[in-house]
């Protein structure tokens, strides 16, 4: 943009302007200033009174067009800071969200511990996921409250400053084809005064030479006269274009730039304003979630100080009891009134061929490397009836099952009551459906009904069962030994792993089928060291395990290890494993200390 000094009004010698052109300046009395010097009066003070672009900087149109452009480049560099700042956001929550389901129970809540421990960490994953969501909606509002709002003012400012700048080079293109004709008037004009010059001087040459004729003189006289008339008309044109020139270059200065570069400011200033609102709106939206989020976090605390050890201690006996009765404790047997029995007497006593015994620590070294004592055992498979749990649990799986088969049972009762009113429907209103239609389902669910009743009363009747020998038990444990007191470590007899991972039973060793034979066919019998006595009658069902009735005497030929469990042959040569809880043990004396 040409930037083009203003007049000097006090001169009039033709000067050079900022751009290198010529302009001519003229004192105000030669022209009529039309009251210019009242009003630049005005105009002063009114500089004095505010500080604006277009007094102040109405030489800075290129400065002031590269300022704008950097102020709309700075508010797209902060948009885009804004859009990465959300999608931080929108990443951290789906981080958090996948953290959650992560660690979310998988399994149904049935099936889930009742631990107030494991409690208060599922609270803590909820809250952590409402967590999650706060954070989705800073990244939903600076989206469209601050990313969004910035991108469509943007584009705003773009537009009106295209405008703004359009029309100031509109306003300079117009003042410089004013000054283009004012510069084409004053050159015309010093051409005429120059070719009027020329004619006086030829006409005065003319005049004063006597050789010459007088149509000579009067010709050089009327071109005299008609350049001298030629040159004040170029003056009076030129006179007028210089008028109107200045006119225009002091509304151009003073009223057309500076009222595009005021725009301008307005526009600048409204940018820098939506850019601290941006800001504060850019805090605001942090602001809103933070009682929620502290609500969250609150929430954590809470589920924090809702663990019970107590109570958790409570639910692991209520899981894992077994309702077995501990076994009594041994009784002192008298072996120096055997002394001077003999064989006949009835006592029980290490027969012949065990006379000679090997060395025990061989025999035990020898069943640990071929038994499984000390290894995982196989899980026992499932039974319908649950008896390969123990009591307690049998007890408690039964009486759940019960309760899952009447909640099915009342379902298909509400199905049959409704179908049956939808056939009584059908019947008065045939138009509606068929009656028929629905005869097959009601059948089905009739069928359904019986087999739910059936299952139900065939569990509880195994329930019945259980509750009769836990009662029958404690009753029998009662009347023996009041004041015996049960030694640790011990499992249950009837126990094994379960199919619940948290509720895991002991049962008895599952030998492989080779070394099982191996162990008692292809080697020699294992020598007894000592004999028991069964306080309870135990069935056997699992392999590798002993029949025994109550009170039948048993020769021990491998203690228990720690398991619960201890290895007997009958009298008849059968062996196997019975639980040491339901056994009175009695060890020969010199295998006790082995």
């Amino acid at each position: 943009m040409r930037q083009t000094a203003p007049l000097n009004w006090s001169s009039t010698a033709p000067r050079k302007g900022h751009d290198g052109r010529r302009r001519w300046e003229t004192k105000p009395e030669r022209v009529s200033n039309g009251g210019y010097a009242d009003i630049r009066g005005v105009l002063s003070r009114e500089r004095q009174l505010a500080m604006s672009w277009g007094t102040e900087l109405w030489d800075q149109f290129e400065n002031l067009d590269k300022h704008t452009q950097w102020g709309i480049d700075f508010l797209e560099r902060y948009a885009k800071f804004v859009k990465e700042r959300l999608e931080i956001e929108q990443t951290y929550a789906k981080q958090l969200r996948n953290l959650v389901k992560k660690y979310c129970p998988k399994r149904s809540k049935e099936d889930e511990p009742r631990f107030s421990s494991c409690l208060s960490f599922y609270a803590i994953l909820n809250e952590l996921n409402d967590y999650a969501g706060q954070r989705e909606i800073v990244a939903e509002e600076m989206g469209h409250k601050v990313y969004g709002e910035l991108m469509r003012y943007g584009q705003d400012l773009k537009s009106e400053r295209k405008h703004h700048l359009a029309e100031g080079r509109k306003a300079q293109q117009y003042l410089d084809h004013c000054w283009k004709q004012m510069d084409n008037s004053k050159k015309k004009f010093e051409r005429e005064c120059k070719e009027a010059e020329k004619s006086q001087i030829s006409y005065e040459r003319l005049d004063n030479d006597a050789n010459a004729t007088k149509s000579e003189v009067e010709k050089a006289k009327s071109q005299l006269y008609l350049r001298t008339h030629m040159a004040d008309e170029s003056k009076n044109e030129y006179a007028a274009q210089l008028q109107n020139f200045n006119g225009e270059q002091w509304k151009h200065f003073n009223v057309a730039i500076p009222q595009i570069f005021k725009n301008l400011q307005d526009m600048d200033e409204r940018r820098t304003v939506k850019l601290g609102e941006t800001y504060r709106s850019f805090a605001e939206v942090e602001r809103r979630v933070i009682p929620i989020i502290s609500k969250c976090l609150d929430g954590m605390v809470v589920a924090a100080k809702s663990v019970d050890e107590r109570r958790d201690s409570a639910i692991v006996v209520e899981s894992f009891k077994s309702g077995f009765d501990p076994p009594v404790d041994f009784p002192f047997e008298d072996y120096s009134q055997n002394i001077y029995r003999t064989g006949s007497d009835g006592t029980i006593s290490t027969p012949k061929n065990e006379a000679v015994r090997p060395d025990p620590k061989h025999s035990v070294s020898r069943a640990k490397n071929k038994l499984w004592l000390f290894g995982k055992k196989p899980k026992a498979p499932t039974l319908e009836d649950f008896s390969h749990l123990p009591p307690e649990q049998r007890r408690k799986r039964l009486q759940q099952r019960i309760d899952e088969l009447s909640k099915e049972l009342q379902k298909e009762v509400d199905q049959r009551d409704a179908l049956n009113k939808m056939k009584d429907v059908y019947e008065k209103n045939p138009q509606m459906g068929d009656p028929g239609s629905l005869q097959p389902k009601i059948s089905e669910t009739m069928c359904n009904m019986e087999r739910l009743r059936s299952e139900i009363h065939k569990n509880e009747s195994w329930l019945s069962e259980v509750e009769g020998k836990q009662s029958s038990r404690g009753d029998r444990r009662a009347s023996a030994d009041v004041n015996h007191h049960a030694p640790h470590g011990r499992e249950s007899p009837e126990g094994s792993y379960t199919d619940d991972p948290s509720q895991e039973h002991r049962s008895p060793p599952q030998p492989d089928p080779h070394e099982f034979d191996d162990e008692f066919e292809d080697d020699d019998p294992l020598p007894a060291i000592g004999h028991c006595k069964a306080l309870y009658g135990f069935d056997g069902q699992n392999e590798g395990t002993l029949v025994m009735k109550e009170d039948e005497i048993l020769y021990i030929i491998e203690e228990d290890k720690g398991d619960g469990w201890t290895r007997a042959r009958k009298q008849s040569g059968e062996e196997g494993y019975v639980p040491t809880s339901y056994v009175e043990i009695t060890l020969e004396k010199n295998s006790k200390g082995s």
